[in-house]
């Protein structure tokens, strides 16, 4: 792969990014020169709290970010995930700006970065450009909230589902690379809790459990235990960015 030319990997196609690929091809052209391609490993650290945001990170095909607040007890929750719809890091800052979360690799795989003042630079003679990484602030403002909602009503079963919906989504793959552990983490629950929730549903032959993974057997039976908060966030993207959240019908080249 070219590392600086993420799309000469494929002839003069984008990367599988759908944020990048709902850009028009002028705006394109202003930010793709600075397109830097790598390949970045599960658990890679992207931002600390506090490290100043100098790089946008685009997940590419299956690739996922996740968003982590740590807890006065120590222990990180995580918020939301960001595939293939989306990027992490600067969307909108100008300027100065310290990470608030920690941000991570959830699941590794090809991603592409470009610097924040390389994206401004381009905001600056683009308007329809500016106007396009707002509105994904705004989906991404939407995913937040309805996270904390979720939080607060949903019982764990519930969020369990969604969440392993939520990257078979962005992924397009039925083993979903996640320990008890990790899914506790991500619940915000102690891991027996977590185990728990796994028996359960293993115990209706929804799913399987793996090596480090859990092994999806009826998609339908999980997105019917799961709460409806996907498809709201899902609803929100399709009236601001048609077309930029992954479902069946938009997988990644």
């Amino acid at each position: 792969m070219d590392q600086r030319n993420p799309s000469a990997q494929s002839g003069n196609s984008r990367p599988p990014n759908n944020l990048l690929r709902k850009l028009s091809e002028p705006d394109y052209a202003l930010i793709s020169p600075f397109l830097e391609a790598s390949g970045e490993l599960a658990g890679k650290l992207l931002y600390n709290p506090g490290d100043n945001v100098e790089v946008v990170h685009f997940p590419c095909g299956p690739s996922l970010a996740s968003y982590l607040v740590t807890n006065e007890d120590g222990r990180d929750v995580e918020t939301i995930l960001v595939g293939r719809e989306g990027a992490v890091g600067g969307i909108v800052s100008q300027g100065h700006l310290p990470a608030y979360s920690r941000i991570t690799v959830k699941f590794g795989g090809p991603f592409v970065h470009l610097r924040v003042n390389a994206l401004e630079n381009a905001k600056l003679k683009s308007a329809s450009l500016r106007n396009l990484f707002a509105r994904y602030a705004d989906c991404m403002l939407a995913q937040v909230f309805q996270s904390i909602a979720c939080n607060a009503i949903h019982t764990i079963e519930q969020r369990t589902a969604k969440w392993i919906v939520s990257a078979m989504d962005r992924t397009d793959n039925d083993l979903v690379p996640l320990t008890h552990e990790q899914l506790a983490t991500m619940l915000g629950v102690g891991r027996s809790y977590a185990s728990r929730v796994v028996q359960v549903f293993k115990a209706e032959n929804i799913l399987e459990t793996r090596r480090g993974a859990l092994l999806v057997r009826d998609y339908d039976a999980l997105c019917a235990r799961a709460c409806q908060c996907n498809n709201a966030v899902k609803a929100h993207f399709e009236e601001v960015l048609s077309g930029v959240y992954p479902d069946e019908e938009t997988e990644p080249a």
